[in-house]
């Protein structure tokens, strides 16, 4: 019997022994993985209207608008896929699968990043973001390669895991003014080496679990393009509304893991 078929024919009995439970409030629910009805009403998706570039909410009167941030400072993506706002509900997701081991999150927010990308082209290519060596030792695996692979699930796109690496290791950005965090992150992000000629003319879907200020997926942008990606698009779980708002907290790291012992 295939393992698909034999999972599926032991799902019930699983579900008997184990009844699935809201990852958030712990009530059980009618199947997993999933949310319970008060938790999904907790959970903001993104909507209209928002930056025709980067997608982030605007005001009810700007229908067509592009936001200040991306008309003083043009991004190199071509677009946000956030499949939801790093609201509360979203910020408790995130800290249990990526700091504390619930990988099998990747499954349920992996397939709300996949709703959000059903016009991508089809030959497109799901690149995570990486994780330096240091920090992947530290927390075990990369959470932006699990979302990828859950995210291949529901697409169908390829995954290349390796077709980014971290060749520096990077402080935590809080603190530090646009100019500064793109000079910390220069040069810190590297195409491996083999996979820019399979990059070279591909659109390519960059994949990470949050996104605040943005310093570090410029950096993985420039380099795809640098690297001939035809088109570099960003999905990931959650995008903070405001990112200015986030100036107390580290930017480009997971707000909130500063009150976490041990978050890396």
């Amino acid at each position: 019997m295939p393992a698909t078929a034999l999972s599926r024919a032991l799902t019930p009995l699983v579900d008997f022994v184990y009844p699935p439970r809201c990852p958030l409030c712990g009530d059980g629910i009618a199947e997993g993985p999933g949310l319970c009805a008060a938790c999904w009403d907790t959970l903001d998706l993104p909507g209209e209207p928002a930056c025709m570039r980067c997608q982030l909410p605007l005001p009810a009167a700007s229908q067509g608008s592009v936001c200040g941030t991306c008309i003083a400072h043009p991004p190199r993506h071509d677009g946000v896929a956030a499949a939801a706002l790093y609201t509360e509900t979203a910020r408790q997701l995130v800290l249990r699968f990526k700091h504390g081991g619930r990988i099998g999150l990747a499954k349920l927010m992996g397939r709300l990043i996949a709703a959000r990308l059903a016009d991508a082209p089809r030959d497109a290519v799901l690149v995570p973001v990486p994780l330096h060596r240091v920090r992947l030792w530290m927390r075990g695996y990369n959470q932006a390669a699990l979302l990828a692979h859950a995210i291949s699930g529901h697409t169908g796109h390829a995954v290349m895991v390796g077709g980014l690496q971290r060749v520096r290791f990077t402080p935590k950005l809080g603190g530090l003014g646009r100019a500064q965090r793109a000079k910390t992150m220069r040069g810190a992000i590297a195409v491996k080496r083999g996979c820019a000629p399979v990059l070279a003319g591909c659109d390519v879907i960059l994949v990470d679990d949050v996104l605040t200020s943005g310093a570090t997926s410029e950096e993985c942008v420039r380099v795809l393009r640098k690297a001939g990606a035809k088109s570099v698009r960003i999905a990931c779980f959650a995008r903070v509304p405001d990112p200015a708002a986030q100036h107390t907290g580290p930017q480009n790291e997971t707000p909130g893991t500063d009150t976490i012992p041990g978050a890396a």
